[in-house]
């Protein structure tokens, strides 16, 4: 899932971005409303985590601002102003859910699996490549039953080649699904990470070319017998 978190608060907005990159998740962050509204319109989005008080242009209008130009992507409003006037002023901009600072890590990823089985992104099939399997609803991985433990990068380069399967997935079509916006990997980063993922599917039994390396071009998953 592909997450845009905008919120001017530095500390928050990092203490927000490990927490949901720990649950898979990949995040842009923008600072101020702007900002926002521009990134909104680079690239699509899963859900917005949005901060109300915000400089440039606040959250109440930068929601309304989404909705008037058919933005339907799900909207999570984070602020510390807890009068149910607030409320129904984000609600009725066009947020879909309203969270109250401080935040507590568990309920806003409940808040987040909510919204988005609502918008029927969250739940998909698992997903099965011969003996491999992935279950994004439990974020897990397995080959031939036995478990495979993934960094968040992996997994989501995983499920991405999954969704793909023989389509060959350009390099930077990966960089801009795993990677935030803010946080671009060096070349090097991309290639130790696909190391990473083929030496554990392989140590789970898969071969070792699973992961097939078109070159100059990009990855995808091996014919299955």
């Amino acid at each position: 899932m592909r997450i845009l978190l905008v919120e001017d608060d530095a500390n928050l907005a990092d203490t927000l971005a490990e927490v949901l990159t720990s649950q898979h998740c990949v995040v842009d962050i923008a600072r101020d409303g702007e900002e926002g509204w521009e990134k909104s319109q680079a690239d699509d989005y899963n859900l917005i985590l949005l901060d109300v008080m915000l400089p440039k242009l606040d959250g109440i209008n930068l929601c309304r601002r989404l909705r008037a130009h058919g933005n339907n992507v799900p909207i999570l409003m984070v602020t510390a102003l807890d009068m149910s006037t607030d409320k129904v002023q984000g609600l009725d901009a066009g947020a879909d859910d309203y969270l109250v600072k401080p935040i507590d890590p568990p309920e806003l990823m409940a808040r987040i699996r909510a919204l988005s089985r609502r918008a029927q992104i969250a739940e998909p099939t698992v997903l099965r490549w011969g003996e491999l399997q992935l279950d994004p609803g439990m974020h897990e991985v397995s080959y031939t039953g036995q478990s495979v433990h993934l960094t968040p990068k992996e997994y989501n380069i995983l499920e991405l080649l999954l969704h793909h399967g023989r389509q060959v997935l350009k390099r930077i079509t990966i960089v801009e699904h795993v990677w935030s916006l803010t946080d671009p990997p060096r070349e090097d980063t991309i290639n130790a990470t696909i190391k990473s993922l083929r030496n554990k599917l392989k140590g789970a039994g898969a071969p070792h070319n699973l992961i097939e390396t078109i070159h100059g071009v990009g990855y995808r998953l091996s014919q299955l017998s």
